[in-house]
Order: structure tokens, then sequence, then C-alpha cells
């Protein structure tokens, strides 16, 4: 038994070669992780083991209660941080499978890449952009998130897909390219139908030229633009969409900016949002001056702020800024626990 189960891992590694094309990235071929390790259990692909450490983090799990576009939603119908991942990787999935690409390294990129997103998203971000010397990008926090703050020694190509997944980034395997344009697909139907769905607008509202060429039904502008970039990656290493959809896809984008993203409905809460990020990093950052080098401080605030839930921000702010009667306090235990780590 001891003997099959050593055969499993190499069996599997084998069968890339004879199914994945040509250009896929195979696990053999990895360039490996920061520390090597010791395969105990040699029943999953380094790929497979990769998604696992993402899919068990603690990160992970709080995405659950991080926005994605409307801060504290009023049903359970909306899409979360982590809902988004998970759309993500079904739509990565798809593709990479019709292209004949690793469909596991294209899964562990795409539950990773949102991994350092802050609490109130955007917004969040926006407000910490502003306040951390050198500025704040959460697919870099992400990266920081895997190799630093959790440390899951996540192989090199998994970790180059999470910080290229953002647009403007050259990622080095076609499965990161492939994340690239799952992102984008997945949060401009989403946040679309979530829009519709809050009444900021509707569907015939979208530009013309866009639903003249997607179907009206979100279902199916879904699929074209799935199959769109799979008919023009079909055997080509690079992934890519075709020009006439990406425009209409770019001008989607922007309107939903104009009209959404940037409107006062969406908006009106995150002036307080960003007071809450606001007030919080200069607290701790008052805080740690007491015990902490000085050059240290804005990443430690930044670390520890950026990871938290819209839900854990907002109790923090309560127990340190309003008044109330004496009760349960939540607790900061984790980050002093990391202070005296760095101390130490």
């Amino acid at each position: 038994m001891e003997t099959d189960l050593k055969n499993i891992k190499e069996m599997l590694e084998e069968r890339e070669y004879e199914i994945l094309a040509p250009y896929a990235t195979k696990c053999k071929e990895s360039a490996g992780r920061k520390c090597p390790r010791v395969d105990d259990y040699p029943i999953r692909t380094e790929f497979q083991r990769d998604r696992d450490k993402i899919l068990h983090s603690k990160s992970f799990r709080r995405l659950k209660h991080k926005t994605q576009v409307f801060l504290s939603p009023f049903n359970d119908h909306f899409r979360t941080r982590l809902t988004h991942t998970l759309e993500v990787s079904q739509i990565a999935r798809t593709m990479a499978r019709a292209l004949r690409l690793n469909e596991d390294l294209v899964e562990a990129i795409s539950l990773g890449h949102d991994l350092g997103h802050t609490p109130f998203g955007h917004c969040g971000e926006g407000i910490l952009n502003e306040l951390i010397p050198g500025g704040f990008f959460h697919n870099i926090q992400s990266v920081r998130v895997v190799e630093v703050l959790e440390n899951m020694n996540l192989c090199k190509e998994t970790v180059d897909g999470i910080f290229t997944h953002s647009w403007g980034y050259n990622p080095k395997t076609p499965e990161a390219q492939v994340v690239q344009y799952a992102d984008k697909i997945a949060y401009i139907n989403h946040d679309i139908e979530d829009s519709v769905r809050a009444g900021i607008i509707s569907e015939k509202d979208l530009p013309q030229d866009a639903l003249r060429y997607f179907p009206k039904n979100q279902s199916d502008r879904l699929g074209k633009m799935i199959s769109d970039v799979i008919e023009s990656s079909l055997g080509n290493p690079k992934v890519t969409m075709s020009e006439e959809c990406w425009a209409h896809l770019k001008t989607l984008r922007e309107w939903m900016f104009q009209h959404v993203y940037l409107d006062p409905v969406t908006k009106s809460e995150e002036k307080k949002a960003r007071n809450i990020v606001k007030s919080l990093y200069e607290y701790y950052t008052d805080k740690l001056s007491e015990c902490c080098n000085k050059e240290d401080i804005p990443q430690l605030v930044c670390d520890y702020i950026s990871g938290m839930s819209d839900q854990y921000a907002i109790r923090r702010y309560i127990d340190l800024f309003i008044p109330k009667p004496l009760s349960e306090d939540t607790s900061d235990e984790a980050l002093f626990k990391r202070i005296k780590d760095e101390i130490h």
C-alpha cells in the first residue's frame, strides 16, 4: 500500500505531459519553493498542495466578511470578496481546461489572488494607499500574506500569478494570464448583477454598443466573454481576448466606474468606512511608537488593518472610539504577539 501511495504523485505528474498543452506549466518543471520540503504524503502535485494551503489559511476564511463592492449589504445575495474569489476560480478553471492548461495552478492562483485585500473593498485600499509610505497595493499585500504573514511557502509560479493578477503586470505563465482575464470577467458581470439587484442600474441602462455585442442575459454575456478568450487562445501559449470583445468589456468597465463604483449611492457609506480605517491606522501607529522602531510601524499597522474583515474593523473602532458600558472587548493580541516576535 505504501508503494502505491508513493506512485500517485508521480502518476499525476506524468499525466500532465499526456493531457496538457506543450506550453502549459508542468509540476515537474516548477521553479520550486523558497524552502524545499520533504513530501511525506506524495499523493498531491505541488500545485495541488498550494491550492490546499491557501484554502485552509486564515486569510482565505476572512474573505467571507470583506466587501466586494457594496458595504454592509442588506441581504445575503450580494457578493463578498470570498464569493468573488470562488467565481474567479470557476471561470479560470473552465478556460484552463478548454485550453489544456494546468487547472491546479490556475485554481491556486485564483484562490490566493485577493488574500491581501483590505476591509471595505477598494475604499479601504484607497485610504491605506494614502496613509502608507510608498502606497498600498492589494496584489503586493497578497504576496506578503502568503510569503510572510502566513508563510505558506508556495511554488514560485503560484506567487507570480498572485502578484500579476492585476492588469498591467506580465505573468510568467499562461495559467496566470488566464486568471488575469477571469478576474476581470468575473467582477464586471457579478457587479452588474449586484447593481441591478440593488436598484442602482437596470440592464437597459448599460452602454448600447455593449448591449448589442453581448447577450442581454447575464449568463450568456458571461459565456460569450469566456468563449472569446478560449477561441482567441486555442493553440497559443499566450492567453488573450479578441480586440472587439476586449473593447466592449472595457466599455462596460468604464461605464461601471462612472455609474456604480463612483456612484453617490454606492459610495454613500464610504466616508464612514474611510474614517474607520484612518482612525485605526492613527491609533495603532501611535500605540506602537512606544515599543517599535519607527520605520517598522507603517508595515506592521498595514498588515494588521488590511487583514481585518469589515466586521472586525467596525468592532475595533467601536471598542476604541465609541463610549459603551462595561463589556467584553475584542482583542489586539494578534498584533502585539507579532510585535514581540519582531523584537525578539
